[in-house]
């Protein structure tokens, strides 16, 4: 009877414990607690301006549209078909994006007339390919992730490194040390 009460007693201790665990890895990180980046990691930073030249080598200019942003900055565009008037224009609140751990940048085309342009199809060097892939497939073979390549949301614009680490990493304070 006592080896079954000292089971029953460590079953509980068990899934309390677990609970416990699983409850603490739901809750929300406080990025208060964690030293936040400034500015773009600088490999992030390295690897976008030899995109943008590589970019200009093959006749296709280009404007980096973004790349660090505060967790004030992210609620902003948040806010964005919420809050304010506006498209939705991300799924991710402050701490939520890379983007705030300075890991990623978002890019346009420049089109002849020098203004930015998302057009996935235009082909402004006239080498009958579209621009913009020629731009991602140059970001991938720097190390880039493309956000046209996550399997629900798209972020066609959006590049990122995330040097293995998973958002849930970067919440928790770990940072990307690069290679």
């Amino acid at each position: 009877m006592k080896a079954n009460w000292v089971k029953a007693c460590l079953v509980l201790f068990f899934f309390g414990w677990l609970a416990v665990v699983l409850y603490k890895n739901m809750l929300p990180p406080d990025l208060d607690e964690i030293e936040l980046a400034d500015e773009l990691h600088p490999i992030v930073a390295e690897k976008k301006d030899e995109l943008i030249q590589r970019a200009n080598e093959l006749d296709i200019p280009i404007i980096i549209t973004a790349g660090y942003r505060s967790l004030e900055e992210q609620n902003k565009l948040y806010e964005k078909g919420r809050l304010n008037t506006g498209k939705i224009v991300t799924y991710a609140k402050g701490g939520e994006s890379l983007h705030n751990f300075g890991l990623a940048i978002d890019f346009a085309l420049l089109n002849k007339q020098g203004e930015a342009i998302w057009d996935m199809d235009y082909d402004g060097n006239d080498n009958r390919k579209s621009d913009w892939m020629e731009v991602v497939t140059v970001a991938k073979g720097l190390g880039f992730e493309w956000g046209g390549d996550w399997p629900g949301f798209k972020d066609y614009p959006h590049l990122q490194m995330t040097f293995g680490l998973s958002l849930r990493e970067l919440q928790q304070g770990k940072q990307a040390r690069g290679q």
